[in-house]
């Protein structure tokens, strides 16, 4: 089910399967995406949503997420996602680091693939991840999205 979460600075759109959130697109223009009817629960998960992306937008650390739905993902995925949860607002690690921290130290090209494959990028902080030089790397939200979201966790740029 898709639902609308309008904010000053455009509406996201929200995807909610019967797990819970399994996908967050920022706004994309102008138009104003089409919601669907929400069981109750989906209702209750979104107003969650709501709260959070304003939150992150001003820069501030949510409460809580509500119930993430990665079911269709990859193990491999899901555990550099579970990991990106880890690193604290106003850190960033590099891809290698990231590959590390799951083990997988020769790994930081595909933790690059599956950062970029991020559903959720906003809640799943993938902005928090940089080149080793510290050098800004894309962000699917493009890189505009990923400047503010750094900048709004008091990360001061450039990084070197």
């Amino acid at each position: 089910m898709i639902a609308p979460v309008p904010t000053k600075m455009g509406v996201f759109t929200a995807n909610y399967s019967e797990n819970g959130l399994c996908r967050l697109r920022f706004p994309q223009g102008k138009k104003m995406p089409i919601g669907t009817t929400l069981s109750k629960r989906q209702q209750s998960w979104h107003s969650k949503t709501q709260r959070t992306v304003q939150a992150i937008l001003i820069g501030r650390v949510p409460r809580a997420l509500p119930p993430l739905d990665f079911s269709n993902d990859t193990d491999f995925r899901r555990r550099v996602w579970e990991m990106l949860l880890t690193i604290p607002a106003g850190t960033v690690w590099t891809y290698g680091e990231l590959a590390w921290s799951i083990n997988q130290p020769r790994a930081a090209r595909a933790v690059g693939g599956a950062c970029g494959a991020n559903p959720i990028p906003l809640f799943i902080p993938c902005h928090r991840v940089v080149g080793a030089n510290g050098t800004l790397t894309g962000f699917s939200g493009g890189m505009k999205w990923k400047i503010f979201l750094l900048v709004a966790e008091g990360i001061e740029l450039p990084l070197r």
